[in-house]
């Protein structure tokens, strides 16, 4: 039976793959993406990264979880899928940023220019 679980385990994870990438995506991506935004280089400014950046650290730092974390292993997975979830929105809401940092799009000066 175990190994049927981590059989499944292993599964699982493969087919979350693209999401464990965003997830680090977002985290590389944010600190300088607030710096940017800190010195007015970046603009508009992404209130709803920001926003969930807070509370998924927020989450990680509350002592009441969904799951209390004195149990085991369970106790952490909810902070796992929970933070996780919230990195991966935080990724897609920096898609601007991205294009504006390599250069594709020029964010920071179409929003000072009057229309």
């Amino acid at each position: 039976m175990a190994r049927l679980s981590t059989w499944w385990l292993f599964r699982r994870l493969k087919s979350r793959v693209w999401a464990v990438k965003r997830i680090g995506r977002a985290l590389k991506i944010f600190v300088p993406m607030t710096r940017d935004v800190i010195a007015g280089r970046f603009r508009p400014v992404p209130w709803s990264a920001f926003g969930m950046m807070a509370l998924a650290l927020a989450y990680l730092a509350m002592p009441f979880d969904l799951i209390p974390d004195f149990i085991v292993f369970i106790g952490l997975i909810d902070d796992v899928v929970i933070v996780g979830w919230l990195l991966n929105r935080i990724d897609q809401r920096l898609a601007d940023y991205r294009n504006w940092k390599n250069g594709n799009i020029d964010i920071a000066t179409s929003a000072h220019t009057p229309s």
